[in-house]
């Protein structure tokens, strides 16, 4: 799965700062996404029916899946833009990752149900169950249907990368899934309806394919949100750059119980430095500011860091272990 990519400092920080404005683009981009399948999943469901195809149920099915997850990833951002009050003192950034893995897990529901489907289907055939051949009408539909998510796809992954939101990035995809879903709707219905005969099982199997490809995407949004929601460390590379920042910074002489996690869009990081014993208490809270200051400009501005100073009584040895193994660090 792609990752967040790299977005511009200015625009994002802009973003961080002011929720509000951050709410209202995505919320924008996931009410265009709501109407988009609304009228998708009727028309899927429409076709599917009157032209006896399988994959195309299996599709619109999908496509329904798509609007629930639009629905919970407004109410999740929704929530998560209020501010950090008396009993959320970071804020409530973990709605947005719950909305996200709500997305994911409704995926591997809908995957799961077209799998089953279109299995039941197979077994019918080859049992001597006859299968109607789709009609014509059912191929229309899923080429419009491939142009149309895989536009809503890109329109909101370049959203999503913008303003640093797990759950619209997820949301693109669950639409670049159905985007797949329906590419493989329109090659079993093709091969069903030009080849006749015998390949009309083509149909039934091209929504066991799909729904291995929905599954796939599914694990992959289900699993990295839910690892969040479990406070898991940030990735290796944001992590190394933390690292850096503190073996960089005059006056660090040694750190360690370096811990990481994300806050819905926010990075969270808690370290212990160890300063000159004999700083004073100005200068050594210079040092833990400084690092706060430059943690801000890699991490985002919206980032929670809180820095314990410890004294450090002899210099030279501090210097020489700092790349010691415990927690990468000091020890």
């Amino acid at each position: 799965m792609e990752g967040t990519g790299d977005t511009n400092k200015e625009t994002l920080f802009s973003y961080e700062k002011n929720e509000d404005v951050r709410y209202s683009r995505a919320a924008h981009v996931t009410k265009v996404s709501m109407v988009l399948n609304f009228l998708l999943t009727g028309i899927k469901f429409a076709a599917g029916i009157l032209g006896t195809s399988t994959a195309m149920v299996a599709d619109a099915a999908h496509s329904l899946s798509d609007l629930i997850t639009d629905i919970a990833v407004i109410v999740g951002l929704r929530v998560a833009k209020k501010p950090r009050d008396s009993t959320h003192n970071y804020g409530h950034g973990k709605i947005e990752t719950l909305a996200a893995a709500f997305t994911g897990l409704v995926l591997v529901a809908a995957a799961f149900g077209i799998f089953w489907g279109g299995f039941q289907k197979i077994i019918a055939y080859y049992n001597g169950e006859g299968l109607p051949e789709p009609s014509k009408i059912t191929l229309v539909v899923a080429i419009i249907s491939i142009v149309s998510k895989e536009w809503l796809y890109r329109y909101t992954i370049i959203c999503g990368r913008e303003i640093k939101s797990d759950a619209v990035i997820a949301n693109a995809w669950d639409h670049r899934s159905d985007a797949l879903s329906s590419l493989g709707t329109m090659i079993g219905i093709g091969g069903a309806i030009f080849l006749g005969g015998q390949w009309v099982v083509l149909d039934p199997l091209t929504a066991i394919v799909i729904s291995l490809l929905i599954f796939k995407v599914a694990f992959d949004i289900s699993y990295k949100n839910l690892n969040e929601l479990l406070e898991a460390s940030l990735d290796s590379e944001t992590y190394r750059n933390i690292e850096r920042v503190l073996r960089s910074t005059d006056g660090v002489l040694g750190f360690h119980e370096l811990k990481t996690r994300k806050i819905g869009n926010a990075v969270a990081a808690d370290v212990h430095i160890e300063v000159d014993r004999d700083l004073n208490i100005v200068d050594a809270h210079e040092i833990s500011t400084q690092i706060e200051n430059r943690l801000k400009e890699i991490c985002g501005s919206n980032g929670h860091f809180s820095i314990h100073v410890e004294p450090c009584s002899d210099s030279k040895y501090h210097n020489k272990d700092m790349h010691g193994t415990n927690n990468r660090t000091r020890s």
